[in-house]
């Protein structure tokens, strides 16, 4: 049941695809279910529509999916593979073979119950991928190492680079998620009950919660609602990185690409040609690295957008700093220092120090003094507490800035690090440098210091080396990528 079937070369996906199209009804029968257990399980007349439009849009749905099924094609030919659907207009879309750079498998919680997965070609350009909807596994897998059979075999000498271990969940809380995600969680909730027609705040539990404790004992309330949300963000961060990480697998495979797999309910499989890759970011987020943690992605082309490659480009989730490493020395294939970078000037300190005062200490101060003169004097105080607070938070943040700023050239590799709070180590093959923009402004300048940015066909698609001194910007260029910039560095004396 689960291969596909052939008709002159042509075949279909599973024939348990309309099936799958039924997973959207999980959202508004689970709504319904939520509003029958706040009304005491009495539905109004506007549930019970809604429960018929269901029905309704249902058959409409399931019907149409069969008759979708019955007339999508496709099938892999010497030069491409084609996709051919449509009932009164017939589309057929071809897309190079040589122009597939990642084939990726993604499979949800319904597609995982019923054996199926979905298969994105992407081609790395404009032409955006090609979609496979609901293939059997096995028949997704060979038609992926069909597509990618044009690549050599890899020569890696470890062709497991890492695997999941239970102990990576203690760098969880150590993410965006402990806070981000109660509040995107509260929202979610949020939208959905005012959807409802129920409004949170007059619900028993809710209200009475607020008179016991919302208008008394604020000194207790705030504290210890700072520590539910954070336990609750905690709990949150660890089931999201247990589902989204779960079977983690780093490895080369013999069709000479590198294959990440990873996922509890939706299972994740994403494939980089190796000819493809162009280096590696050894992110370190401060409270990760605190932690003594830190991720990896590659920097590869042929990955979508950049919003797709971020999300595709993760070879591994928050780890230990030495694993962090040594899936970077497997993924280059050789180990590359990225200590003992070039120190940048002085002056770039000092442009860190009035960004923060700037923009993060003056605008708090300034209007909390004019809040204070024109209400009461207690914000002019709380100013003054602003200040002596924030100015040696924002002098540290600084420095650790500075002390983040580097770069060299190390063999092959160009080593570009940056960001206090990012932690960024960027290892960028030279070759794959194609093009260098220098900027400045009026401020830069006078302090005499330019940016750099390396343009890469890859991942950000442009790295910045910041505040670099401007004398020595253009030849550390040409050192990056010899004769790349020698005709403008060249000054002709008149003879």
């Amino acid at each position: 049941m689960n291969g596909p079937r052939h008709t002159g070369g042509w075949r279909r996906t599973d024939p348990r695809t309309p099936l799958a199209h039924c997973a959207w009804l999980g959202a508004p029968l689970g709504s319904l279910a939520l509003t029958a257990l706040a009304t005491g399980g009495h539905l109004d007349a506007r549930a019970w529509i809604t429960l018929a439009v269901l029905g309704a849009v249902f058959a409409a749905i399931t019907g149409a999916g069969a008759l979708s099924w019955r007339l999508t094609r496709y099938r892999v030919t010497a030069d491409a593979i084609e996709l051919r659907t449509g009932l009164f207009t017939r589309r057929v879309r071809a897309v190079p073979l040589h122009r597939v750079r990642n084939v990726d498998l993604t499979a949800g919680p319904v597609l995982r119950l019923l054996g199926l997965v979905v298969l994105r070609a992407g081609t790395g350009g404009h032409g955006g991928e090609l979609k496979l909807e609901a293939l059997g596994r096995s028949a997704a897998e060979r038609l992926r190492r069909e597509l990618l059979a044009r690549a050599g075999s890899v020569d890696a000498a470890e062709p497991v680079l890492s695997t999941a271990d239970p102990r990576w969940l203690r760098y969880a809380p150590l993410t965006f998620w402990v806070f981000g995600g109660v509040l995107t969680a509260a929202g979610a909730v949020w939208r959905a009950l005012d959807g409802m027609g129920i409004e949170p705040w007059r619900i028993g539990v809710v209200r009475r919660a607020f008179d016991a404790f919302g208008r008394s004992a604020l000194w207790l309330t705030i504290p210890a609602g700072l520590l539910i949300v954070t336990a609750l963000g905690v709990v949150g961060a660890v089931a999201l990185y247990a589902e989204n990480w779960w079977r983690y697998r780093l490895e080369w495979s013999d069709d000479a690409t590198l294959r990440v797999r990873h996922g509890l309910f939706t299972t994740r499989s994403v494939s980089i040609e190796r000819t493809r890759l162009r280096g590696v970011v050894l992110r370190e987020p401060l409270l990760l690295r605190y932690g003594g943690g830190a991720t990896v992605r590659a920097v590869a082309g042929g990955l979508g957008n950049r919003e797709e490659n971020r999300k595709r480009s993760v070879l591994l989730p928050p780890a230990p700093r030495s694993e962090a490493v040594r899936v970077c020395t497997g993924v280059l294939g050789e180990t590359v220092e990225t200590g003992g970078l070039r120190a940048h000037p002085p002056v770039a300190h000092r442009r860190r120090v009035v960004r923060l005062l700037v923009w993060g200490v003056a605008p708090v101060a300034v209007a909390l003094t004019a809040l204070g003169a024109l209400l009461t004097p207690v914000l002019v105080w709380c100013a003054v507490g602003w200040v002596l607070v924030s100015v040696p938070v924002a002098y540290g943040l600084a420095g650790a800035a500075y002390r983040a700023l580097g770069h060299a050239v190390r063999g092959r590799w160009l080593v570009v690090r940056a960001g206090a709070l990012s932690g960024e180590t960027t290892v960028l093959d030279r070759a794959s440098v194609l093009a260098w923009t220098f900027t400045d402004t009026p401020f830069s300048r006078r302090a005499g210091v330019v940016t750099a940015t390396a343009a890469v066909a890859a991942g950000e698609e442009g790295y910045r080396i910041r505040d670099m001194a401007a004398g020595e910007a253009a030849g550390f260029a040409e050192e990056v990528t010899p004769g790349m910039l020698r005709e403008f560095m060249t000054v002709t004396t008149p003879g």
